[in-house]
């Protein structure tokens, strides 16, 4: 896995294979970080990355900027490495919050400029993210949610319309609502 871009670009990290995860590859992530530059602005931002796993997206936002992001993921292991990579590189933007990613959902008040869930792909209540997300109101105005879903799941009815990018066997949803 490699940061895409910013301030640590092309740097490479392994993850210890006793992870839990499905980390979102590099393509896919060149190429959503591809379309989110010409929407965000990353400096400066506050983001939300759900499900974290590794951490890839946490550090490529840190990479880009961001003023503060918060990691949530319920497994210890992807907090702890999370947390050693971020201070091998010195960064401090990022929290990570050992949660369930739904009982933090419905505890946080915070608002967010970026949200991103990287849900487990067989996840039941999936489809239930963006619902949950828009009736916290956890998005600032003109913030974006985006929802990495299997390429061969189907999208019931979502609260907001959804631009819909297919990368391999991944999908993101872009809400902007």
């Amino acid at each position: 896995m490699r940061i895409i871009g910013g301030r640590y670009r092309g740097l490479r990290f392994t993850p210890p294979r006793d992870l839990p995860v499905r980390p979102t590859t590099d393509m896919a992530k060149e190429a959503l970080f591809n379309i989110l530059q010409n929407r965000l602005d990353f400096e400066g931002m506050e983001a939300l990355d759900l499900f974290t796993g590794t951490g890839g997206i946490s550090l490529e936002l840190a990479s880009r900027g961001a003023a503060s992001i918060e990691s949530v993921d319920r497994h210890h292991k992807c907090v702890q490495f999370l947390n050693e990579s971020s201070k091998k590189l010195g960064i401090t933007s990022i929290r990570t919050v050992k949660a369930d990613v739904f009982t933090y959902l419905d505890r946080c008040t915070k608002q967010f400029d970026f949200i991103f869930a990287d849900p487990p792909y067989d996840l039941d209540q999936l489809t239930q993210i963006p619902r949950l997300i828009l009736d916290k109101n956890l998005l600032k105005p003109d913030g974006i949610l985006v929802l990495e879903f299997p390429a061969t799941r189907k999208l019931p009815d979502t609260p907001a319309p959804a631009e819909i990018r297919k990368y391999g066997n991944s999908s993101f949803a872009i809400y902007k609502f």
